[in-house]
């Protein structure tokens, strides 16, 4: 109990030590070089079927230059992670808050070499909010559980992949969490740390939550920005008063007391890479790492309206997955969906 208690305060961490039946656990890392040429995302983790018994680890590797994606799956017995700090292995690669050492040699795609991060920057952490699901950290029940590592860091070193030296010296990098049972029903994804403004990050995403009476829309939008984290999500209070999306991308407009949040994404060619389902590492989503965001942050007063941030981010990954004509409509019902889940942290 205690050392369940202690994992759900530092989310980047392994989550399942003694876990039993249907269980995922995956991390996402982004690197982007200096020029913005290549954009890699190496994806490890775990998953563990219904029974319990059975099971893999796994690499995703993504080529965001050539929209080429390699799943490398590995015995479930090639996975280690440690529960207390975020430190995993999945056979001779090891993946942590500031390093990677990768050395992955499949028939389909080499990747080795490792990386160094500085100044990383990780979501705020209280015992009440302890990541960037907020009080919903603590619900046991929940379908997917998401973390933050970092928003925005740099970047040392070179990797190799099939043949082909990157160097990703000066460049930036993202890196974030999934774990639990499923992926939901639906959901939207958008990211760029990519901004005119060194340092700024936007992370956002859009979902169908189960939940005991019936499911609702939730969001959670975190944007950093001159060294504050503005947030925008369910449990914060804020509203979604306008969400679209279509074939070209989507758009999201929030306020939080007197701050709005626009955003709109556009979408660009992509890979395929596997998420959980409850029968497994079979569903197939589309996303790209050069997408374009346009970003509009501002606040209002009582006798004007001043503009905090407005500015375009490149390199920006974007999804769009599952049922998103029942998501659209159940965000028309809302706010009365919702407005049980408006909790103040």
């Amino acid at each position: 109990m205690i050392a369940s208690f202690l994992r759900k305060l530092n989310p980047s961490c392994y989550q399942g030590a003694g876990r039993r039946g249907q269980y995922f656990e995956g991390w996402y890392f982004k690197l982007v070089d200096r020029d913005g040429r290549r954009a890699i995302a190496v994806i490890p983790g775990v998953y563990l079927d219904p029974d319990g018994d059975g099971g893999h680890a796994f690499i995703q590797v993504f080529d965001g230059r050539q929209n080429e994606t390699h799943y490398v799956p590995y015995p479930r017995a090639a996975f280690a992670g440690d529960e207390k700090v975020f430190d995993i292995t999945v056979a001779d690669s090891r993946f942590a808050a500031h390093t990677l050492t990768l050395d992955i040699r499949d028939a389909s795609c080499s990747l080795t070499g490792t990386l160094r991060f500085s100044g990383l920057s990780p979501w705020p952490r209280t015992l009440l909010s302890p990541g960037i699901m907020g009080w919903y950290s603590w619900v046991p029940f929940m379908e997917c559980y998401h973390g933050i590592v970092s928003l925005d860091h740099g970047i040392e070193g070179t990797l190799i992949l099939n043949g082909e030296s990157i160097d990703f010296t000066g460049g930036k990098g993202y890196t974030e969490k999934d774990w639990g049972r499923s992926f939901p029903e639906a959901w939207i994804w958008c990211q760029s740390n990519h901004f005119a403004t060194a340092g700024s990050s936007l992370t956002g995403s859009v979902a169908i939550i189960p939940w005991i009476r019936r499911p609702f829309p939730g969001y959670i939008f975190g944007l950093l920005h001159r060294g504050t984290l503005y947030r925008f999500t369910t449990y914060t209070g804020a509203l979604l008063e306008e969400f679209e999306v279509d074939d070209q991308g989507a758009h999201c407009v929030l306020r939080q007391k007197n701050r709005t949040l626009e955003v709109s994404a556009v979408r660009a060619p992509g890979g395929i890479l596997r998420a959980p389902t409850l029968n497994g590492m079979t569903h197939e989503i589309s996303e790209s790492m050069a997408s374009t965001m346009h970003v509009t942050l501002s606040e209002q007063h009582a006798s004007h309206r001043s503009i905090l941030m407005r500015e375009s981010g490149r390199h920006a990954g974007f999804e769009v997955a599952g049922d998103m004509q029942r998501l659209l409509a159940m965000h028309r019902q809302a706010p009365e969906q919702t407005i049980d889940h408006r909790r103040k942290d």
